[in-house]
């Protein structure tokens, strides 16, 4: 699991960048890497493979805790959310680093000023072919994860980082593949036309590692709380154990699957959402209850149905 974090000027409010200087107060440990952002007011938290979610909370508890106290040698804070309260009135992306000054040069004023931080889950599947059958199969209910994990309100969204996001090219739920060569060839034609920095890069909320077998989850705002990320862990991987089985639902059109990140981004679990299969508006919290409906015998298999439930009504 990764998630990303702030850096804010106590006194100013606004974002800081110091990330250097942080980063270079932490060491990495087992449990944990820590990396920097293309944002030089971001810093990030990467845990290893963890089977049990108490496991991954006690790390995810520890980074933000190294983190913290590093930020706070520096003479800042460190903030978790989805965008920015203040923005950095400087410009923030470091040239010196070869895959930034490239992505820069790529998206221009769409990251002069990017501070949009994600809580992103990695979940291990046996192979690409079962990891793009399992995207499939996710595409209704990133929306939804999309809407739990809301916490960057701004302009009347409850998901402003999900508005700045979509101003990239092929942001959203991602397409339907029909294999993993498939999945590859359009990476590649992406490249090739430019609106990818290499094939490592793309802005689907759900997407194949380009390094490990893994379905990697990016549909979450960084979230404020450590139960709030363990909830997004175990729902994620919930949704892939129950798409490596088959999950026998109906696919959906592309065109309701972005009118459902819409209306996430827009109103988070407070209002309307997008029923990917009746098309049509239903409020976010019926969706919610049917993912946890869905998700529920995976759950329960790995003892940890009573606590998701548990952490939805904290959240709801």
């Amino acid at each position: 699991m990764e998630e990303e974090f702030l850096l804010v000027d106590t006194a100013s409010g606004r974002t800081a960048v110091r990330a250097d200087a942080v980063l270079a107060r932490v060491q990495d440990t087992e449990l944990t890497k820590f990396h920097a952002e293309l944002a030089g007011t971001q810093v990030e938290a990467a845990t290893g493979p963890c089977t049990s979610v108490v496991e991954l909370g006690e790390a995810l508890r520890e980074a933000r805790a190294v983190l913290a106290a590093a930020a706070a040698e520096v003479g800042v804070g460190m903030i978790s959310r989805g965008t920015a309260p203040k923005p950095a009135k400087q410009p923030i992306v470091s040239r010196s680093n070869p895959r930034f000054r490239r992505v820069l040069d790529t998206y221009a004023g769409v990251v002069e000023h990017y501070e949009a931080s994600g809580c992103h889950v990695h979940v291990g599947v046996p192979d690409r072919e079962t990891g793009v059958r399992v995207l499939n199969q996710l595409r209704p209910w990133l929306p939804t994860l999309l809407a739990l994990s809301a916490n960057s309100p701004d302009n009347g969204y409850a998901s402003w980082r999900m508005v700045e996001q979509s101003r990239f090219p092929g942001s959203g739920v991602p397409p339907e593949f029909s294999g993993a060569a498939d999945y590859d060839a359009r990476v590649a034609r992406m490249v090739a036309c430019g609106t990818l920095v290499d094939a490592a890069q793309s802005f689907w909320l759900a997407r194949l590692s380009s390094k490990w077998p893994t379905v990697e989850f990016r549909c979450a705002d960084a979230v404020p709380t450590v139960e709030d990320a363990v909830l997004q862990a175990a729902l994620s991987r919930a949704l892939v154990h129950v798409a490596c089985r088959g999950d026998g639902l109906p696919p959906v059109r592309d065109d309701v699957c972005a009118a459902a990140v819409w209306a996430a981004s827009r109103y988070g679990l407070d209002g309307a959402g997008v029923d990917p299969w009746r098309e049509c508006r239903v409020p976010a919290t019926a969706l919610l209850d049917r993912l946890l409906e869905h998700v529920a015998p995976a759950l329960a298999e790995r003892g940890e149905l009573a606590l998701v439930h548990d952490l939805v009504e904290r959240r709801v």
